[in-house]
């Protein structure tokens, strides 16, 4: 919360505008009273008089002092800037009624309908939440459309009456769905625009161009040039007059055009300057292929943040610094700005890396697996542009079907988790990551590390919908099943071989994959020459695609006299496409170094029909669609509805170097499909929820908070919290004599339980620390008094009694707000099962109805709560309910800390929480939450 008169620099954010341009969000402060008065003087008449429902020519010293000096608490005011300039105004000021606030924008007439106000609108309704107000109001006139169609586009649930002319607005500004929806759509099309402008580019200039061979200013014009680019290239070099035949500026500003991206290759310590001429030329994206900046120490990583800030403040997104570049293979654009000696194969994958040295992993493993590519980003030190922003432009671009990440750090989970779990909906995506990823950073990368639990952030990955892999290698296993067959429907598979011994191997690792056996033929012949063998292997396999119990196909054969493995290769992908169904093979025993046998196999050239290339020859003419002048297929049936829009799937088979690499992607697919088909529930809240309840209660214990320090709920505290959402605490009461427990368990009621307050000892039965069933005063004092000798090895604790609970399984459910990941929330079955196997599942809210039962269905132990050796089953709805209600608590109040349910005894009807310790300290800044901003 901002303190009274304290200017909160927490507040200030780089925006994404509608047109994919960028600006600077910032409070205002008395300093921009004369940039307040140039805004006011560049206004119409008419936006003058729409604004302040009178013309005024010039602002009042009094009012330019009203509008800039605000306490940031009762009147706050947002300015966007682009450049020196602002564009646009929005502030609040509290009514008499403390909890509402009115509201009101000025966008400059020459930045309409770029979406500031809304913008605007989103951030003032985040800092009214946080300084305690709940509902804005505005007056507009009638004619003021524009202002009117902001409030009522915004999501909020707004009222409207017509009193005196003008039309009087009222909402509130708690984030809804809707509102959560509506701000969310926004910023996808804004982030997916301004990925566009750096991939689609019509005017590229090369800043720092050379004649040098072996000079990344040489290679990047080059690469420019040779790859075919369809706009116009221009080198920037002041010391040359002439470069690849063209004519070279001297500087940005006499080059005849405005540039839309900017690659820039000079020496760090040249780059400031750069931008500043980028930002007069009106430059719309730099790539910096330049080092030397959070990969250089702290000194580094400050000139990275001003060479961002300034970049954004200018309306330019920033890809790098140390980049490797930028490749788009769409015939209309041609753009290989990258490292790359050549424009890769147009495909349908598209890639993002980060460092230069992984993004030429990706680029090597799927050059040598004949994988075509949409477009590849490498976002270097990932200053600006990220994996985020890639994902909302592939998932909008018809040129791509798959998509492929490696990530060394991970800046925005919850970001990512939103969008990868939107895209995954219709694109497959693979994540390459390391055990470590979050734990530590590698250089060049300044974003927060994770303390969350171990298994959370992959967790969080699976909750997505991606596939998680640890390798490039992984990563392009997977990406040629994706990007050349259709997804399986299911999980059976049919296993061919010509040997019976390696043939019930697979059929082993099919089962291990989580797959179902539903043909097994280890009988191939292969051995009776070309056409007949060819003709056997097609009949094989068409028969078994046929059945319906059969989703996909993996062959692996040893070597057969006469038969080469591209022709096999050619047969099998007509059969994959005559049955729509996904075939993977691999060729095993081959010793011939010169055959390709991991990738895209026989792959027809252009305008050849599969096997044509090769000489193969095929069972049955081809069906599903010819190739196209870029070797490209028509997709299967099963894949016709969802790849409407996008690139048709690549021709040429699957092919492995070992069975085992091709079950461990083929598994990842079929479980990804089965994600993708499966009903992922509704984002819905708990009936009871009281949030201002709970924000009252946690808004006087942040009272006590001291600065970094954590402050424990007391019991009253814990129960007013859990029971503004709904969740009942059993009764407990705290004694310090024998006499008073006596009394307490009396106004509990009997039966009671004894326990300890030693947290380690509270839940222990076998260790003494419980008692359980006390049936009277007397039994009471003997259990006491038992209980201190018992526990006397392990020192003197406080006791306290509590209420009988029903008899049922023991869970756990802990709850933390963590750095990076935001809030996380664990449930475990309470036990051995958590404190030695460390069985717990991890979820990343906001949690659907499927993520909730997803969660409650993790643990491996979780089989006894359906039932187990003989017990009945609990009440899971029940278990799913309190989940839902803590994922929501958590996600609503950033101020809780920790929190920990142990135990939460779940019978057969209904569940009862036993214990809760509760802490809060000051709340941390989430990365994702309801208002619009660029990372860090």
């Amino acid at each position: 919360m901002a303190t009274d008169g304290q200017y909160p620099e927490y507040w200030e954010a780089d925006v994404v505008l509608r047109d994919g341009g960028t600006g600077h969000l910032r409070p205002i402060s008395p300093s921009d009273a004369d940039a307040v008065q140039a805004f006011h003087v560049r206004q119409s008449q008419n936006s003058i008089y729409l604004r302040f429902f009178t013309y005024k020519a010039k602002l009042s010293a009094k009012e330019l002092k009203r509008f800039t000096e605000v306490d940031h608490r009762d009147r706050v005011a947002f300015v966007i800037t682009r450049g020196a300039d602002i564009i646009g105004i929005g502030r609040y000021d509290r009514l008499d009624d403390p909890l509402e606030a009115e509201v009101a924008f000025n966008v400059s007439d020459h930045h309409q309908g770029r979406g500031v106000g809304s913008i605007l609108l989103e951030h003032l309704a985040a800092a009214a939440r946080e300084n305690g107000i709940r509902r804005f109001s505005a007056e507009v006139l009638p004619e003021n459309r524009k202002m009117i169609t902001v409030f009522a586009e915004a999501g909020y649930e707004v009222e409207r009456h017509f009193d005196d002319g003008v039309v009087m607005l009222s909402f509130d500004i708690d984030p809804t769905r809707k509102s959560q929806a509506v701000m969310e759509s926004r910023e996808h099309r804004a982030e997916a625009r301004s990925m566009a402008e750096l991939l689609t580019p019509s005017s590229v200039a090369v800043i720092g161009a050379s004649r040098e061979w072996g000079t990344v200013g040489y290679a990047l014009l080059e690469h420019l040039i040779d790859g075919g680019f369809t706009g116009r290239v221009y080198a920037v070099n002041p010391e040359a007059f002439e470069l690849h035949g063209m004519i070279s500026h001297a500087s940005l500003a006499e080059v005849p055009e405005p540039v839309d991206l900017a690659v820039v290759a000079v020496p760090h310590d040249q780059v400031d300057a750069v931008v500043d001429e980028c930002a007069r030329a009106g430059v719309r994206g730099l790539l910096v292929a330049t080092a030397g900046y959070a990969d250089d120490g702290d000194e580094g990583l400050a000139r990275q943040r001003a060479l961002v800030h300034k970049a954004r403040a200018h309306g330019m997104r920033v890809v790098g610094p140390a980049s490797l570049g930028l490749v788009n293979t769409d015939p209309a654009v041609r753009l290989n700005a990258s490292m790359a000696p050549e424009l890769p194969r147009r495909g349908a994958l598209s890639l993002f890396s980060q460092s230069a040295g992984l993004g030429v992993l990706l680029y090597a493993s799927a050059h040598r697996r004949g994988l075509g590519v949409s477009s590849v980003i490498s976002a270097g030190n990932r200053a600006d542009v990220s994996g985020n922003d890639a994902m909302q432009f592939w998932e909008d671009d018809p040129t791509t079907r798959a998509v492929g990440l490696y990530f060394e750090s991970i800046g925005n989970p919850r970001k990512f988790s939103r969008i990868a779990r939107r895209l995954a909906r219709t694109k497959p995506v693979i994540v390459a990551k390391s055990d470590v990823t979050g734990l530590q950073l590698p250089p060049g990368h300044a974003v927060r590390t994770t303390q969350a639990p171990p298994g959370a952030l992959d967790s969080m990955l699976r909750q997505s919908g991606v596939m998680r892999v640890e390798t490039t290698e992984q990563l392009m296993d997977i990406a040629q099943i994706v990007a050349s067959q259709p997804l399986p429907l299911g999980t059976g598979v049919a296993v061919f071989s010509n040997s019976s011994a390696l043939g019930k191997v697979v059929a082993d690792g099919v089962v291990s994959q989580g797959m179902t056996v539903a043909r097994l033929e280890t009988g191939l012949q292969l051995d009776t020459g070309r056409s007949v063998a060819l003709r056997a292997l097609a009949e094989a396999v068409e028969d078994a695609l046929r059945a319906e119990s059969v989703h996909a196909a993996i062959i692996t054969t040893l070597p057969a006299r006469g038969l080469t493995a591209d022709a096999a290769a050619a047969c099998l992908q007509a059969c994959a496409e005559r049955a729509g169904k996904p075939v993977v093979a691999s060729f095993t025993g081959i010793l011939d170094a010169r055959l390709q046998l991991d990738g895209l196999v026989s792959a027809p050239a252009s305008g050849a029909r599969a096997g044509e290339a090769t000489g193969g020859t095929l069972a049955a003419p081809l069906e599903g669609g010819a190739a196209t002048p870029d070797g490209e297929g028509a997709a299967g049936p099963a894949e016709r509805e969802t790849a409407a829009a996008v690139l048709p799937l690549q021709r040429g088979l699957p092919c492995f170097p070992s069975p085992g690499a091709a079950l461990a992607a083929l598994g990842a697919v079929v479980r990804y499909a089965q994600w993708r088909a499966r009903d992922h529930g509704e984002f819905l809240d708990p009936d009871g929820v009281d949030v201002d309840g709970a924000a009252r209660v946690l808004g006087q214990v942040r009272a006590r908070v001291a600065d970094i320090e954590l402050t424990r709920l007391t019991p009253e505290e814990c129960s007013a919290l859990m029971g503004a959402y709904g969740i009942r605490l059993l009764p407990s009461a705290r004694f310090s004599s024998v006499d008073e427990a006596v009394e307490q368990a009396g106004r509990l009621g009997w039966p009671v339980a004894l326990k300890t307050m030693d947290e380690h000892l509270r839940h222990r039965l076998d260790l003494g620390g419980v008692r359980l069933n006390i049936d009277d005063a007397e039994s009471l004092r003997r259990n006491i008094t038992r209980m201190e000798k018992v526990l006397a090895p392990f020192g003197r604790f406080g006791m306290e009694v509590q209420s009988m609970a029903p008899s049922g399984q023991a869970c756990s459910i802990r709850a933390i707000e963590d750095p990076l990941m935001g809030p996380v929330i664990s449930f475990g079955l309470a036990g051995d099962s958590v404190n030695l196997l460390d069985d717990w599942a991890h979820a990343v809210p906001p949690l659907s109805t499927g993520d909730v039962t997803d969660l409650v269905r993790a643990p491996r132990a979780s089989r006894k709560l359906f039932g187990y050796q003989g017990l009945p089953p609990v009440d899971v709805a029940a278990v799913e309910d309190l989940v839902a209600r803590v994922a929501l608590l958590k996600d609503n109040h950033p101020e809780i800390a920790r929190l920990d349910f142990t135990p939460v005894l779940v019978a057969s009807s209904g569940l009862t929480v036993l214990s809760a310790a509760i802490d809060v300290g000051n709340p941390q800044r989430r990365t994702d939450s309801a208002r619009r901003a660029m990372r860090d």
